[in-house]
This record gives structure tokens, C-alpha cells and sequence, in this order.
């Protein structure tokens, strides 16, 4: 069994990035909403406990505490900005508004050399004063500590920015040491879990898959499954994680509906078919797809077209292989590359009592429609947890660490309505964007502009521009490159490429793909924009 940490969420907007830090330390970790019950809390058998921020006010919103069990139980307690000042209020301390809100960039001062912080500066004043650069968001702040606890940090304008009972294991900051504006907040967060807590640095996707195969081999049994590869990075390794633990018991359907980028049909079907010689039936749906989007430009009328196609032909295709017998006759499993962002943001923890943010198309409704009980290995992991699983299974890194690509495919990248046309157009010129970041390195860190982007493709424009090619005048298409540098994709700013390189893609675009005549470049950040146009 892994050493744990419980997340109590009050609803802040990076709880997860909280979930991520810890486990980048290698610990385990799950995200609960507050209101869990101290039952819940102690069969849980955390190791420590973290409270997260949030939007409320402690003095307004009374139903917003910890449960009694954070406190009973004996373990470690670390309270991030509303975590500390539920902390304050429900053990004796008070908090009240401020006069002063503090958001954004802060300079903290550090006091009293507690375990948290010991050691750990940016930079020491004059006057030898251990100070830390942080992130701040709050209009809330404490103004007595509790009884036992003494000063940790401070800044100007709020006084207690950090408290500490040391005997009690009870820590807490008004900063965010989750973000990555917090200079030194992973090296806390890391001290807390690690050190504070004693968790043992056992949570390694190397090692995991050990335990995976044997997790995924208990629930299947000798039964079938089936799973619809996308050529995406979680169902791609879904596919290599089950076929790793059952072989031939694995039937992956990869569905082409038309809208894949350059080749990519090809690299799915010589990976999962050619190197893991798993089994997979390739359908080409690109002319019920295409046909079924004519006509139509709404965003959201296309996304909804694009994904109940894809749902009606899978299910006809694995109706098709049961009434075949064709090795899942009588299958009793759909799996599905469900990651744990979906699973938090649709409300799906444990409890069923987390908000729901948004759906996720994967994580239900198409196990019933099938009859089909639902596999989902990955539901535990984070993207990068996912991706370090794929590379440590032999996918190769160029699949595993691909830029996003959204459900829809270049669906949602062409403006407007989806022609055939248009997509042929979008691919080439997009294979040759990401072919100039690839080639592209930048000297000061030696790595290539595609690894130094988190995003980055082509946006086909529906109209038409003139130009002059030679002699002659040419009235042709327009596309919009699109590269953004984010850590978490809640905001985005967009990447300061080379215009050495934006000169080279745009000779290339227009010379190699005829038909497009202008090539522009996406200078806005998120927000006020989105990173996808559509």
C-alpha cells in the first residue's frame, strides 16, 4: 500500500495543481470535497492531510469547515490560503477582512525557522531576514492566531501569512505554494509530504505498472474488452497499459472520422498493430463524418455532430465483431482513457460530492448503451503521470509527449463549415508548422521551439486573400499559426517564436501547399482568447 495524502477541496480553482505538486513528489494523493464525513476521513488513513483554498469567506460561509476528523486524527495538516483561515477559526483564532487585498506577486517575509519553511529563501534582506517570492489571492486574512500556534510569515499588509504549531504537526500559509509563481512552493510542499508527513517516495509510474497489470488482470478476469483508440495520448496508452496486462483479450476499434492530422491514421495502426501486435480494427468514417457536417459552422453543433457519430460507429462496430464472434463475442468491458482531471472536474470522485465543473464525454453514458461494465486504468493518473507511464510501457516519446489535440480533431480547427478541402489543406500545413518547430532549436536552452511549447498547430481560415505568384494574381486561403507556452492551460501566453522560423514556415506553407496564399500569426494570450479558436 502507498503512503497517502487527502486533498479536502473548498472549491478553489487549483486544487488540482495542490495534487499535482504532491505528486511530483512521488507521494499518492486524491482530491475529496470538505464535506467528506470523519468516517470517510478515517478509513481513509491519510498519512497527512491538505486543506485547499477557495472563493468564500470564512465569516460568511459557516458551512465551509473542516471536518472534525482533520483534527482528531493525529496526522500532519497543511491549510493553503482558506485552508489556513478555516484552520484559525475552527481552532480558536479569528479572521476578518482586510483592508488591504493581496493579489498576485508578493514578498514574504519568514519567522521563527519552523520545520516547513527552515532553509528554505529566495533571497535574505539586509538585516538577515529569510524572504520568499509568492503568489497571493486573497482578500481575507487572520488576525489572531489559535492557541499553541505561533508566527510563521508575514508580509505589510498581513501581518500572519503564516502560522505553525509544530507540536500538532498543524501548518499553515495565506500564499499558494501550488503555483509556479510560488518560487520555492514545490521545495514546501515536498518538505511537508516528505519530511513532515514521512511519506514514503514510492508513487513511480515505472513501478506502477506492476501494480496496474495486476489491478487490470483481477477486474477482467478471462473476459473481453474493447476500447476505442483515438491516437490521443490517454487512450493510446490505455491501449498499451491493458494490452500489456491481458494481450489478446484487448480488441482496440480506431474510428478515422476524416479529421486526424497529417499521416496519423498510419502511425496508430504501425504502433498498436505493427510494434505491440495488439488487435485493431481501423474504420474509415471520414465520408459519414464529413457528410454529416455539411453545411454546418456552429462550434458547439459541430462538436456535438463529431462526437455522436463517433459513439453510433463504435457501437455498430462492436456489435458488428460480437455477432462475428470475431474474438470479443460476449465482451464485458469498454475501456476508456479516462484521466483524473475528468474524473474530479465531473464530479466523479468517491464521494459523488464535488461540483461539477464540466462533462466529460468519457466518463459516462456509453458503457450503458453498450451493457458493458467500464475499465478505466488510468483514472488515478495525471496527464504527465500518464505520459511517464506510456514512455516506461515503450511508447515511443514522440507519441507520448504530442501537443493536445482536441476530440474533434481538425474539426474544431477549421472555421466554420468542414470540407474535405479544407481539411486536406489544414493537414499539410500544419505537418509543416510542427516539422519547423521540431527542426528548430532554441541555443539557450538547447531544446527544439515544439518542446518549449505546449501547444502549438494551425487554424484554417474560411476566406480568401490575393496575392501574386510570379506573373500572376492568385485569390487563395488563409491560415493562422497558433503556438502557446502554459504550465497548467488555465492561462496561456502565446510563444515568442524565432520569426527566423515563422519566415521559413511561411515560405514553406505557401510554397508547398497550393491553395494558401497568406500565413498569420496568433498573438493573443489566455485569456481574454482561448488557446483552440473554436
Amino acid at each position: 500500500m502507498h503512503d497517502k495524502i487527502l486533498i479536502l477541496d473548498f472549491g478553489s480553482q487549483v486544487t488540482q495543481l495542490i495534487a499535482r505538486r504532491v505528486r511530483e513528489a512521488h507521494v499518492y494523493c486524491e482530491i475529496h470535497p470538505n464535506d467528506v464525513s470523519d468516517d470517510f476521513i478515517q478509513s481513509y488513513k491519510p498519512k497527512a492531510i491538505i486543506l485547499s483554498g477557495s472563493h468564500a469567506s470564512t465569516y460568511e460561509d459557516h458551512q465551509l469547515r473542516a471536518p472534525q476528523a482533520v483534527w482528531d486524527l493525529g496526522v500532519p495538516v497543511l491549510g493553503i490560503c482558506y485552508g489556513m483561515q478555516t484552520m484559525a477559526v475552527q481552532l480558536g483564532g479569528e479572521v476578518s477582512w482586510s483592508d488591504t487585498r493581496e493579489f498576485g506577486y508578493a514578498e514574504v517575509r519568514a519567522h521563527g525557522h519552523t520545520k516547513l519553511l527552515d532553509g528554505i529563501a529566495d533571497f535574505t534582506t539586509a538585516e538577515g531576514h529569510g524572504m520568499l517570492k509568492v503568489w497571493m489571492s486573497h482578500g481575507d486574512k487572520v488576525t489572531k492566531l489559535p492557541e499553541g500556534f505561533q508566527l510563521m510569515a508575514s508580509t505589510p499588509s498581513c501581518p500572519i501569512a503564516g502560522m505553525a504549531n509544530e507540536a500538532k504537526g498543524y501548518y499553515a500559509v495565506q500564499f499558494h505554494p501550488e503555483v509556479t509563481h510560488t518560487v520555492q512552493g514545490a521545495a514546501m510542499i515536498n518538505r511537508f509530504v516528505r519530511e513532515i508527513a514521512g511519506c514514503q517516495g514510492d508513487w513511480i509510474m515505472g513501478n506502477y505498472i506492476e501494480e496496474a497489470v495486476a489491478k487490470i488482470r483481477e477486474q477482467v478476469g478471462d473476459e473481453e474488452v474493447i476500447l476505442g483508440l483515438s491516437g490521443g495520448v490517454d487512450s493510446s496508452v490505455a491501449a498499451a497499459l491493458i494490452h500489456r496486462a491481458i494481450g489478446d483479450q484487448l480488441t482496440c476499434v480506431f474510428v478515422d472520422h476524416g479529421l486526424l492530422r497529417l499521416n496519423e491514421g498510419d502511425m496508430v495502426m504501425d504502433m498498436f498493430e505493427g510494434k505491440l501486435h495488439a488487435k485493431v480494427i481501423r474504420v474509415d468514417a471520414s465520408d459519414l463524418f464529413l457528410g454529416q457536417l455539411a453545411g454546418v459552422t456552429d462550434p458547439e453543433r459541430k462538436r456535438k455532430i463529431i462526437g455522436g457519430l463517433f459513439v453510433d460507429v463504435f457501437k455498430a462496430e462492436a456489435e458488428k465483431l460480437k455477432a462475428a464472434g470475431n474474438g470479443v463475442k460476449g465482451a464485458t468491458f469498454l475501456a476508456q482513457g479516462t484521466i483524473y482531471p475528468d474524473v474530479v472536474e465531473s464530479g466523479g470522485t468517491k464521494t459523488k460530492k464535488a461540483t461539477t465543473i464540466k462533462s466529460h464525454h468519457n466518463v459516462g453514458g456509453l458503457p450503458e448503451q453498450l451493457g458493458l461494465k467500464l475499465l478505466e486504468p488510468l483514472r488515478e493518473l495525471f496527464k504527465d503521470e500518464v505520459r511517464e507511464l506510456g514512455v516506461a510501457l515503450g511508447l515511443p516519446p514522440e507519441m507520448v509527449y504530442r501537443h493536445p489535440f482536441p476530440g474533434p480533431g481538425l474539426g474544431v480547427r477549421i472555421l466554420g463549415e468542414v470540407k474535405k478541402e479544407y481539411a486536406d489543406l489544414l493537414r499539410r500545413a500544419d505537418a509543416i508548422f510542427i516539422e519547423e518547430l521540431r527542426n528548430t532549436i532554441d541555443p539557450d536552452t538547447g531544446k527544439s521551439w515544439y518542446d518549449l511549447t505546449s501547444q502549438a498547430f494551425t487554424v484554417f481560415l474560411p476566406v480568401k486573400s490575393v496575392g501574386v505568384m510570379g506573373d500572376g494574381r492568385t485569390y487563395d486561403y488563409v491560415v493562422a499559426l497558433r503556438a502557446v507556452q502554459t504550465s497548467d492551460f488555465m492561462t496561456a501566453d502565446w510563444a515568442e517564436l524565432p520569426y527566423s522560423m515563422l519566415k521559413r514556415t511561411s515560405g514553406r506553407i505557401i510554397n508547398e501547399v497550393r491553395g494558401i496564399n497568406r500565413v498569420t500569426y496568433d498573438v493573443s494570450s489566455k485569456p481574454p482568447a482561448t488557446i483552440e479558436w473554436e
